[in-house]
């Protein structure tokens, strides 16, 4: 019972944190979301010449925005403590938990599979750049990667559009689906998916591809001059024998932090993609949530958005001690 007291204790100490960390997020999200101009109201007066002042009053008194900024933000504390986002403030009412479920998993989707293109991609070019140094491979993987990190993912997009869409006639421009898609039988609805989706994933993999194999590249690099690599290579053990069990996981520390920060990106970096291709997904939501004003559905999003960041650090915890025991022994020596 004894041994199992520092892991029980750790994992208390990074609930705490995760804990206080969160609570934190939502009040400077809270503050900064109401400081901004505009209201939930103006879409549905400004726009309406029938609707006075007397109008925005009763949808203010109906949103609880007639209320203090304090009790509106612990009274958001206590519903979202039941697990509960609210309603949203947009006509259709309807609650925010819902519409978030609904977008979600084709977002997740989206980046999952682009996440691992990107690291099946970007980790065989960083090892083969870094043990190919200044030579003909890694100039041409540099000048590719760096083309693709210089290249704005709007842009990429409209440019794989116009080619891929307008020119070739391969792959529609926008949407998820084709007219008629509830007609198709399941093997040419996935077809059809795999279509819609091909220049979205492929704008979010290249976007990702640049810094992730730049990253590997320099890891591989440092490990690649250690001394116990030049010890495995002194008794005799092959190239690939040394660099992908001795190497590799030590090079791909770094990288696991870098993995574990871009879990974010589900949401922020899902904006721009999903407006451009009109996509149906969280960040499109996320986007007319914050061009109506929809409180609610911002704070969602944002809570959202902030428990995914904390857990790609756990998630990058988790991988350190599985990618090197020995952060596994101090962690359990100091807190022993």
């Amino acid at each position: 019972m004894m041994s199992h007291a520092p892991l029980l204790l750790r994992i208390f100490r990074k609930c705490l944190w995760i804990l206080i960390v969160l609570w934190g997020i939502t009040v400077i999200s809270f503050l900064v979301i109401h400081l901004a101009p505009g209201s939930p109201t103006d879409m549905d007066v400004t726009l309406n010449p029938l609707a006075g002042e007397a109008a925005r009053a009763r949808l203010e008194a109906l949103y609880g925005l007639d209320r203090s900024l304090f009790e509106q933000y612990m009274s958001w504390l206590d519903r979202l403590l039941h697990l509960d986002f609210g309603n949203s403030m947009s006509a259709d009412a309807r609650p925010v938990m819902t519409k978030i479920l609904e977008r979600l998993p084709l977002t997740v989707s989206m980046n999952v599979i682009s996440l691992l293109l990107t690291l099946l991609i970007a980790i065989p070019c960083g090892i083969l750049s870094a043990c190919r140094q200044n030579t003909w491979p890694d100039h041409i993987i540099t000048l590719l990667v760096f083309l693709g990190f210089a290249m704005p993912s709007f842009w990429l997009a409209l440019l794989l559009m116009g080619f891929f869409g307008i020119d070739l006639h391969l792959l529609p421009l926008s949407g998820l689906t084709s007219m008629g898609y509830e007609t198709f039988t399941p093997w040419e609805k996935f077809l059809d998916l795999a279509r819609h989706l091909t220049l979205p994933i492929l704008v979010y993999t290249i976007g990702s591809l640049a810094g992730m194999s730049r990253y590997m590249r320099s890891c591989m690099l440092d490990v690649l001059g250690q001394d116990y690599m030049l010890t495995a290579r002194a008794k005799g053990l092959s190239g690939y024998t040394v660099i992908m069990r001795h190497g590799l996981r030590n090079a791909l520390l770094p990288v696991i932090t870098l993995l574990g920060l871009s879990v974010p990106g589900l949401i922020g970096g899902s904006v721009i993609i999903e407006s451009i291709f009109a996509l149906p997904g969280l960040g499109n939501l996320f986007y007319s949530a914050v061009m109506a004003r929809d409180y609610t559905m911002i704070m969602g999003n944002l809570v959202l958005g902030s428990v995914l960041t904390l857990f790609g650090n756990i998630l990058a915890d988790i991988c350190y001690g599985l990618a090197d025991p020995r952060i596994r022994l101090r962690a359990d020596a100091k807190t022993g």
